[in-house]
């Protein structure tokens, strides 16, 4: 005898097997191919690293300590080096305080005076939470001191949001992004790298849609 199938139940399971399927082939193709990499590397801005009048540091975080987190350290170092090769008179640093503690920009901005980058030469601004109010922040607070064309420092990730924002503020952008997981190894750094394009992927698609890019 047939049995009646309850096509109301089978759908509902079809499109379940469906997405479990397409799940479990992203997450292999993810962590055992060079996906992550190859998606990363299409979208990469290269670096134009020229005379400017200003670096501009763009925030990453702090961790529950206090500490620099490992990309705002990598970003920090990154414009210090920039300062040093003379790229520009003036090194501002971007960040928010974590809870009650110190403004990022203030940690990055000590660190940067205890390897010799003169007190006079560094800009902080410590209000900024999104990379938005970010590009609205330093241009009220750049413009006042002449600068026009900046050297923009961020990741790699990052960078082709970040640039976008600063040029609709009125910036002239020179990309100078730090190489911050550009290459994942191993299936773990392949899947944190594929996580953290996801993301910004998503960031952007968000700021497209609100009208920001």
């Amino acid at each position: 005898m047939l049995v009646p199938i309850d096509n109301a139940n089978a759908t509902p399971r079809r499109v379940l097997q469906i997405v479990g399927a397409a799940g479990l082939a992203v997450f292999l193709l993810a962590a055992f191919t060079p996906l992550p990499n190859l998606v990363n590397q299409w979208t990469e801005v290269s670096a134009r690293l020229e005379p400017a009048e200003a670096i501009v540091v763009l925030a990453g975080s702090l961790l529950d300590d206090q500490v620099l987190s490992e990309s705002s350290m990598r970003r920090a170092l990154h414009g210090i080096v920039l300062y040093r090769q003379g790229l520009a008179p003036l090194l501002v640093f971007s960040g928010p305080p974590h809870q009650d503690g110190p403004a990022e920009a203030a940690i990055r901005a000590e660190l940067a005076r205890s390897l010799e980058i003169p007190s006079t030469a560094i800009v902080t601004e410590t209000t900024a939470r999104t990379t938005r109010e970010e590009a609205a922040r330093m241009a009220a607070l750049l413009s006042a001191k002449g600068v026009q064309h900046i050297l923009l420092v961020t990741s790699q990730l990052h960078m082709p949001r970040a640039q976008q924002l600063f040029k609709n503020v009125g910036f002239a952008v020179s990309p100078a992004p730090v190489e911050d997981l550009s290459r994942a190894d191993g299936p773990e750094g392949r899947l944190r790298l594929l996580r953290r394009v996801l993301q910004e992927s998503l960031a952007r698609v968000y700021y497209r849609l609100a009208g920001y890019l």
